[in-house]
């Protein structure tokens, strides 16, 4: 996980597109300069870089599920809670279920949980446009693959 360059997802570890799930394995890093001002002395991830793990997660599920012909960009977070703490060097496995996509947006239920521990949870919608341009496109590929979406769903069927 890289905090300054909202790099949230190390690698995925199941993805389903049929049933509409994923499941992703993130670990925080020991050091960051996020830690430095939340809080002093006693560090925590920020509960907002928990939701954008969560939102990330389900992202990755929509762009695939979708063949990457279109980009689910955050809209809106409801039912959101932060149950429990989160340390620097923790591994956290999050997880999403798509509830619904179509008409031009897409609404999972995200999960994060940090040794077996329910630690956030929240329902999240996205607005899904087409790619706004080649760059942003190509770089979401070149990410794909770093976390481990299989080959296949990287393209049109």
């Amino acid at each position: 996980m890289r905090l300054e360059y909202f790099q949230m997802v190390d690698r995925i570890t199941a993805l389903d597109v049929t049933a509409g799930q994923i499941q992703v394995a993130a670990r925080v890093p020991d050091q960051s300069p996020v830690f430095e001002g939340h809080f002093p002395g006693h560090p925590i991830l920020p509960g907002v870089l928990m939701i954008e793990t969560m939102a990330q997660t389900g992202g990755w599920l929509v762009l695939a599920k979708l063949r990457f012909t279109r980009m689910p960009f955050l809209m809106q977070v409801e039912k959101a809670k932060m149950r429990s703490f989160v340390e620097p060097g923790a591994a956290l496995e999050v997880s999403a279920t798509l509830v619904h996509e179509g008409s031009g947006y897409a609404v999972i239920n995200g999960l994060t949980r940090s040794g077996g521990k329910k630690v956030s949870e929240a329902e999240i919608r996205y607005g899904v446009v087409p790619f706004p341009n080649d760059t942003l496109r190509a770089a979401m590929l070149e990410t794909a693959r770093r976390v481990a979406v299989p080959e296949e769903l990287l393209h049109a069927a």
